[in-house]
């Protein structure tokens, strides 16, 4: 009898952890949120809001300005020529709110990142975000991606990294702010 009770014991045991194992509590993240958290984790890594949010002067000096995290360079912020700079190894020159690059490709400005269907990420698909990391192109095949955004690095992330960057962007707050199309080389224009 005390051999069927320890048995009867170990079995109910068994059989309650593999049930736990089974069954996700009601707080178990959803793919979706691990997918999220593991791309806020390589959006931070990797320091994509150093450029895609402002910057603005705090009382303590420049500060990203978290109102506008991922929004890229500021629509209202219209920059005057890039100055030129003299020979020699300098090739680029930035805006101070790190939104704007100016070298030998031209201007440009960061993108915004966040999900407003009309100024972001909104109406993109993942497809259409991995297709642009992977090619160095608008969603994939549009105009060039240009520096400084880092596409001969990012290009190499697994397809399942970039869907998870995706993910968390698609949950940042929208900001509505249409960024300016690239300017070209001053000697082009």
């Amino acid at each position: 009898m005390k051999k069927m009770l320890i048995g009867s014991i170990v079995l109910t045991t068994v059989l309650a952890a593999i049930a736990y194992a089974v069954v996700p509590s009601a707080d178990a993240p959803t793919p979706a949120q691990v997918a999220a958290a593991r791309g806020k984790y390589l959006v931070t890594a990797m320091g994509c809001a150093d450029c895609h949010t402002p910057m603005k002067l705090g009382p303590n000096g420049p500060e990203p300005d978290l109102a506008r995290s991922f929004s890229g360079h500021p629509s209202e912020l219209v920059m005057p020529p890039a100055p030129k700079l003299p020979p020699g190894p300098w090739m680029a020159t930035v805006a101070a709110t790190m939104t704007a690059w100016s070298g030998p490709w031209g201007t440009s400005f960061t993108a915004n990142l966040t999900p407003d269907p009309e100024t972001g990420l909104g109406k993109w698909t993942a497809d259409d975000f991995v297709a642009t990391l992977k090619t160095g192109r608008h969603m994939g095949r549009g105009r060039e991606i240009l520096p400084p955004m880092p596409i001969p690095a990012v290009k190499n992330l697994s397809e399942e990294d970039m869907r998870a960057m995706f993910a968390y962007l698609q949950s940042v707050p929208a900001v509505k702010n249409l960024v300016p199309d690239p300017l070209p080389p001053a000697d082009a224009r």
